[in-house]
């Protein structure tokens, strides 16, 4: 077996036994050079182009997920524990869309005071964390989306969550003129680690 071999097959391990994607910074402790993990990475992802789990990046990482056009056929049900009110949901979007932003901000633009424990429930799913205190009278805590929210909306980075004119496309969104107008311009998206 080739020296290449087995930098593939060690690699081809780390991810699969990995609980979360590995950034190329983790996987250099292993292989040297950033410019030898991207090879590594790259002719890794061309053998499971066309298998039944492909190498994706999500998260800022690397690791393997289904193969899109399997999904499908993969789908079951299952008995999901708790779902998210509308007030977390609509909490878990604000944030994603406007980090960092404040517990006073959040209530500012939804319009209403934050529900008990909404936030509790963001962080218990792994989906948001407080990432320091803004420089504001009462220091109020700055809230941001996690690595882990991206996996699990399957974004590699925030840059590719929808936009307006998608999410009116999807039906997702109706939002009259007047509404527009009080709505406030969201914040560039932050990297991780900021």
């Amino acid at each position: 077996m080739s020296d290449r071999q087995h930098q593939l097959r060690l690699l081809e391990a780390l991810l699969f036994a990995a609980p979360e994607p590995l950034g190329e910074d983790e996987l250099a402790r292993w292989f040297g050079d950033d410019d030898s993990v991207a090879s590594l990475l790259c002719e890794l992802g061309q053998i499971y182009a066309e298998r039944g789990v492909n190498l994706v990046r999500l998260g800022g990482g690397w690791t393997f997920r289904t193969a899109p056009d399997l999904a499908p056929e993969l789908r079951t049900e299952r008995v999901v524990g708790r779902k998210l009110s509308r007030a977390a949901v609509e909490t878990l979007a604000i944030i994603a869309y406007h980090q960092p932003v404040t517990r006073a901000e959040i209530e500012a633009i939804r319009g209403v005071a934050l529900a008990r424990g909404a936030v509790d429930r963001l962080m218990e799913a792994g989906w948001v964390r407080p990432t320091g205190r803004r420089d504001a009278p009462g220091r109020p805590l700055n809230w941001a989306t996690t690595p882990a929210f991206l996996a699990h909306f399957g974004l590699d980075s925030l840059n590719e969550l929808p936009g307006m004119d998608e999410l009116r496309a999807a039906g997702l969104l109706d939002i009259g003129p007047a509404v527009l107008g009080e709505t406030p311009e969201p914040k560039e998206p932050a990297e991780y680690g900021d």
